[in-house]
């Protein structure tokens, strides 16, 4: 076990595992808002998450982006990254919401069947995305019978640069971009949710629904609004993820998502504050356990976590539900 390395480094580690566990909180808001409102698993939510990367990278393709461009080219691609996957994501949330979801809310199916077509859902989406995307964007094309799924590069929107330095610690561009972003985003979302007429719509759905009903608030409008709430969320993900590794494979959505999931099952699943901590305990633990033994065991650790934690608090780390949360 390297504990030198851990204890030595340890702010740098610190914050790499904040700038990444960031990201997870960003998808886990998805998981939690549908799971707050409707006691749903949304496992199709990962691949909201997905589309919203190659929706980057198809735009960036398209204005032949390249890599490093002056400052001014990098801040107009990423504005319109940002829109462009926050209106993917969202907008493939809403379908799914639509398609597969709403039939099924009308026969009043049990939760099993809607856990299944998640997962169906799912599975479509990243075989749709694996046989046909790659052939849209001119890269390596699997065979039809293939389960090869390929590896996307994205151009490099932004040079890494350190702007921060403390006491041997550095903070650089992305990270901070990510860090800001996040809590932007993350304060925003929570100010809707707890200050607006939306959102006490959405809390009173969450709490309950059939007096809700009877209080005059559209329960279909409430439960459209968190899917394309999470599925912007997802997409501002998206991009923060293609700012930062650059890369995006069909498949990417899948660990990804189980680590959000995990993230939103962590903080308290339902709570969106506890997406936040959630996803950035999980961020450190997986850099400090990677750090520790080795980063092939980098899942391991973090799904051990969630074991462990669940165990002596089953509710997660803050355990309050939607329906209840305040400001």
């Amino acid at each position: 076990m390297n504990f030198d390395d851990l204890f030595g480094h340890f702010g740098q580690h610190t914050v790499d595992g904040l700038s990444k566990g960031a990201i997870y909180a960003l998808i886990a808001l998805g998981y939690t808002l549908v799971y707050g409102v409707l006691r749903l698993i949304n496992f199709a939510h990962s691949e909201v998450f997905m589309v919203g990367t190659f929706a980057v990278l198809g735009l960036w393709t398209a204005f032949g982006v390249e890599n490093n461009p002056p400052i001014g080219q990098a801040i107009l691609f990423l504005v319109l990254g940002l829109i462009v996957a926050a209106i993917a994501s969202g907008g493939t949330a809403l379908a799914i919401e639509r398609i597969a979801y709403r039939p099924l809310r009308r026969k009043n199916a049990p939760p099993l069947i809607f856990l299944i077509t998640a997962i169906g859902v799912s599975l479509v989406l990243v075989e749709v995305f694996g046989l046909l995307l790659p052939r849209l964007l001119g890269g390596a094309v699997p065979s039809m019978f293939s389960r090869e799924r390929i590896i996307l590069g994205m151009p490099t929107i932004l040079e890494q640069k350190t702007v921060i330095e403390i006491a041997g610690i550095e903070i650089n561009n992305i990270q901070l971009i990510v860090f800001v972003s996040v809590l932007a985003m993350m304060a925003a979302l929570d100010w809707f949710i707890n200050r607006t007429r939306y959102g006490r719509g959405v809390r009173a759905v969450a709490q309950n629904p059939e007096t809700a009903a009877l209080m005059g608030v559209n329960q279909e409008r409430v439960i459209m609004l968190i899917f394309v709430l999470g599925g912007i969320m997802a997409g501002a993900a998206a991009l923060l993820w293609s700012m930062r590794f650059g890369i995006t494979q069909s498949s990417i959505g899948f660990v990804l998502g189980l680590k959000a999931f995990t993230a939103a099952v962590l903080g308290g699943i339902g709570n969106l504050r506890g997406a936040l901590v959630g996803g950035l305990f999980l961020g450190l633990v997986e850099v400090y356990g990677a750090t520790l033994f080795s980063s092939e065991w980098e899942d391991v650790i973090a799904f051990v976590v969630l074991v462990v934690v669940l165990m002596f608090r089953p509710t997660g780390l803050l355990g309050e539900s939607l329906g209840r949360a305040r400001a």
